[in-house]
């Protein structure tokens, strides 16, 4: 293994644990004073706490490592190292919080103030998490096992069992931090999304345009981006033309949009956001 390996290595499992402290900094400081229980493992832990002589740490720690036998078991090894090593980390980073910062109260004293605190820092430590393939473990092992095993959507079973943990709620708290609870479980997966995929989000556009010559020599010199090129036929009069398609940032589309509406303001075109891509670039 070369150094520059190495040291993309080290700064991956660098990032790893940085995201895990800052899910337990959030589950510490903002989920555990209010007794929310958001969609998590820790989630359910704060609501066992109230019934078992145990801390949220040490809770958390047993129903992490349940989970992972319980999936190597039911799964096989599709859990990677990554997982593992969360599963194992987060509770101990609870635990030292619960070690210096005893009987942590609540920072603002709002309630829904606290749950729109957890739900920004936690988006923040879980997207670090899963940009570099890993997760917190928990809940998501669960998740696996019923899409395994009941054929159900992974992303309807995660929600199923954030929202399982969420009505937990009710045996320890007023209905006030039960809704509040359900509904922080709704927001946390709205606004993890946006933290993943958010900042990825490129454009997928497609012009059509009696100019294309001119746009596709923007594109591919100005823009320095790629372009593909397909035959259209229109269904009304059946005229044949060209149809460029482009994916674009931000910054790019803005310059685009602009040079179009210069060039050519009776172009057709159509806009797609597009998540992700898969690609080899090039040398």
């Amino acid at each position: 293994m070369n150094s520059k390996k190495v040291w993309r290595t080290i700064w991956e499992w660098t990032m790893i644990t940085i995201g895990t402290l800052i899910v337990a900094a959030a589950v510490y400081f903002f989920l555990m004073p209010s007794q929310f229980s958001i969609g998590s493992i820790s989630g359910l832990a704060v609501v066992l706490a109230n019934f078992i002589p145990f801390s949220v740490s040490e809770i958390t720690m047993v129903l992490n490592v349940l989970l992972l036998i319980l999936g190597f078991v039911l799964i096989g090894k599709e859990f990677s190292g990554k997982t593992v090593y969360t599963s194992i980390i987060l509770p101990v980073f609870i635990g030292v919080f619960e070690r210096f910062f005893p009987n942590f109260q609540p920072m603002t004293g709002d309630p829904f103030l606290e749950m729109i605190c957890y739900i920004f820092v936690v988006s923040i430590g879980l997207a670090m998490l899963f940009n570099r393939n890993a997760s917190s473990g928990g809940l998501d092992i669960i998740s696996k096992i019923l899409n395994k095993y009941f054929h159900m959507d992974l992303g309807k079973a995660m929600s199923l069992c954030g929202m399982c943990v969420a009505v937990s709620a009710i045996f320890v708290s007023d209905k006030k931090t039960l809704i509040l609870s359900i509904l922080g479980t709704y927001l946390n997966g709205i606004v993890l999304d946006h933290f993943i995929f958010g900042s990825n989000i490129k454009k997928r556009v497609c012009i059509i345009s009696e100019k294309e010559q001119e746009i596709k020599d923007f594109i591919l010199h100005e823009l320095h981006s790629g372009a593909t090129i397909y035959e259209s036929i229109g269904a009304y009069q059946e005229i044949r033309r060209h149809e460029i398609i482009t994916i674009v940032d931000k910054n790019e589309y803005g310059k685009l949009m602009n040079f179009l509406h210069k060039t050519d303001c009776k172009a057709f075109v159509t806009v797609y956001a597009v998540n992700s891509m898969i690609y080899q670039p090039k040398k």
